[in-house]
């Protein structure tokens, strides 16, 4: 069901990080597509189901990406979709996502409220929600990406994954945990945004006020509590990554492997440099699950100078 321009995505070592990060690192990237992120795998399925359906509308609350990616799947389904955002989100997606011809509502406040504003739409119209990570079709396109890392040689033994809404982690994670049981899974998310890590290390799901991070596409404040408990069963650890190495991780992909990353590409790498000594050795895979960037907010972060490591 899913378009191939999205399957089978590049994976290779990449040896110009590896002395900078002190181990074997494997790129999954999975911007080579048109809507330059994982996000279409979900929503060709979402997009799939409806095909037979009399209703034809569908609505999503998106930080960008998903949005992207529902407008591109819906497009080519004829389904009508809306999508509600934060007035606040990155203007490069705001712009692609009315480019793939999708309506777009924005709403003065962040993700939590784009969120309930998609729920009261959906109620109100009697149409389609689509609730990234909670609905199972977001989350078994992100199992496709698993499946495609276990059929790779050679094998790792740790995969570091962008935590947000849960969809990738949970996805890919019960993936590994059926297929390849020894790779440690890992997810990753930034210390201005940690609701969802919170939530896995107490075992109980933990909401914050506010976010503050670069990293949009993962700052999330009320985690769902059926993901949680999938991510529960699958997850090895979750860690925090400060604001400093999400940049760094972004400039060495930029210097290493000419990738021009979103900030929520750069956590796994982010996870690395804080932690050296617990990756030394090991063969580690990050999936690089987005490259949607305002230009001029990745200049001001990068800037234009080398990254030199030791």
């Amino acid at each position: 069901m899913i378009d191939p321009v999205f399957l089978d995505t590049p994976m290779y070592r990449c040896e110009a990080l590896e002395p900078g990060l002190g181990c074997t690192v494997s790129i999954k990237l999975e911007t080579a597509n048109p809507v330059r992120s994982f996000k279409a795998r979900g929503t060709e399925l979402v997009a799939g189901m409806l095909a037979g359906h009399a209703s034809r509308a569908v609505v999503c609350a998106s930080a960008g990406n998903l949005g992207q990616a529902l407008a591109w799947s819906g497009r080519g389904r004829g389904l009508d979709v809306t999508v509600v955002a934060s007035r606040f989100a990155t203007r490069a997606k705001l712009d692609r996502i009315r480019a793939w011809g999708a309506g777009l509502e924005l709403v003065d406040g962040d993700h939590e409220m784009a969120r309930e504003r998609a729920a009261a739409i959906a109620r109100c119209d009697g149409i389609r929600l689509v609730e990234d990570s909670l609905d199972i079709e977001t989350c078994e396109g992100a199992a496709t990406i698993g499946l495609e890392l276990v059929d790779t040689e050679p094998s790792f033994d740790t995969v570091l994954i962008a935590l947000g809404g849960g969809a990738l982690a949970t996805g890919v994670g019960h993936v590994m945990k059926a297929l390849a049981p020894a790779v440690e899974v890992i997810c990753v998310q930034p210390l201005g945004a940690p609701a969802l890590t919170h939530s896995w290390r107490g075992r109980r799901v933990v909401t914050t006020d506010s976010t503050d991070t670069i990293a949009d596409g993962v700052a999330g404040r009320r985690p769902i509590p059926a993901v949680l408990d999938d991510l529960l069963l699958v997850a090895d650890d979750a860690v925090l990554v400060q604001e400093a190495s999400i940049i760094a991780g972004m400039r060495m992909l930029l210097d290493h492997a000419g990738l021009v990353v979103e900030p929520s590409a750069a956590l796994g790498i982010a996870a690395i440099l804080e932690d050296r000594d617990r990756f030394a050795g090991r063969h580690v895979v990050t999936i690089v699950c987005g490259s949607n960037v305002d230009v001029d907010a990745y200049h001001r972060w990068v800037g234009a100078a080398p990254l030199h490591t030791p």
